[in-house]
């Protein structure tokens, strides 16, 4: 979710953020997680195959699988498809990640700003949710508190943050400084909701910024759909997605300019150094033999490509 905050911070990814993020708060109850079950999306590679499965931990190799922590609402980049099956751009760089390694990249679902507490809990092994790569999540600062040890980033894709509106009504809305004295919503924990809140501490009296953060994106367009907010914000692949298959291309449109570019990163507990290079590795592989850019392609998101995954390099 660059703009994901958690993504999601104040500067950024854009589910900027937002993956945000997309935020760190470590008082996040584990229980406050959504739907836990397992993905039966695209799988990965068998290990006796896998070029670099040697690579990876020897527990994880034993097991088999990579828990990918996801908050699975965030179409294009990862979202249940009209059968309740989980697809999307991250899902499928995983099944790509996993032929790599030998290994089943595990989809499960959860809130986006509980995924950073489920690494912190060892209930998840990675979390691959649109989570903007920042210096704050790298650090485990939120709100400009120390909030826990933060994590590690393998960088995959470049996102920023956008405004839309319901289509044909802009409401003169072109820039964030335009939102003063309306209504906006987003996910909470991304990077969107991080520069709302910014915005709002900048409108003069007599015209303040009215926030409405939801648990995850959808619940956002829907209340904007039905006129109950003046304009929604979300990372720029996801609003791009939201304008071109809500409503047939008829419910939204987006207004202004991109801001906040930033990296979208896999997200690792600080200290496991072996799985950050090892999946490091396997997505550089990806990107080098075509695999990467042809995800991107069936997604719409070529904009977004990146030429090699840096490690950590949100700022």
């Amino acid at each position: 979710m660059t703009a994901r905050s958690t993504r999601r911070t104040a500067a950024m990814k854009s589910r900027t953020a937002a993956v945000g993020a997309i935020a760190v708060a470590g008082a996040l109850l584990l229980t406050g997680c959504g739907d836990q079950t397992k993905n039966d999306g695209p799988k990965g590679g068998d290990s006796s195959a896998a070029p670099l499965a040697h690579l990876l931990p020897q527990a994880i190799r034993d097991k088999g699988t990579v828990r990918v922590g996801s908050d699975i609402a965030y179409a294009p980049v990862e979202f249940k498809d009209s059968s309740g099956k989980v697809a999307g751009i991250d899902p499928d760089l995983g099944a790509a990640l996993g032929k790599q390694l030998g290994v089943t990249f595990q989809f499960e679902n959860g809130t986006f700003d509980s995924l950073v507490t489920g690494l912190r809990a060892k209930r998840y092994d990675v979390a691959m949710s649109a989570m903007t790569d920042t210096k704050d999540r790298q650090n485990g600062v939120a709100d400009g508190k120390k909030v826990g040890e933060g994590v590690d980033f393998v960088d995959y894709y470049s996102a920023g943050v956008s405004i839309y509106t319901r289509k044909g009504k802009d409401e003169g809305i072109k820039t964030w400084g335009d939102l003063c004295g309306k209504t906006v919503v987003m996910e909470r924990g991304t990077v969107s909701h991080d520069l709302a809140k910014a915005q709002a501490k900048k409108c003069p009296a007599g015209k303040k910024l009215t926030i409405q953060p939801f648990d995850d994106d959808q619940q956002a367009q829907t209340r904007l759909r039905s006129g109950g907010a003046d304009a929604g914000s979300a990372d720029s692949p996801i609003a791009a997605y939201a304008v071109k298959t809500s409503g047939g291309g008829k419910d939204f449109q987006v207004v202004g300019p991109t801001v906040q570019a930033a990296p979208y990163g896999i997200a690792i507990a600080k200290g496991n150094d072996q799985l950050t290079k090892a999946i490091q590795q396997a997505m550089n592989a990806i990107i080098k033999d075509g695999t990467y850019d042809k995800v991107l392609a069936k997604w719409g998101a070529e904009q977004g490509a990146v030429t090699t995954a840096k490690l950590n390099g949100g700022s």
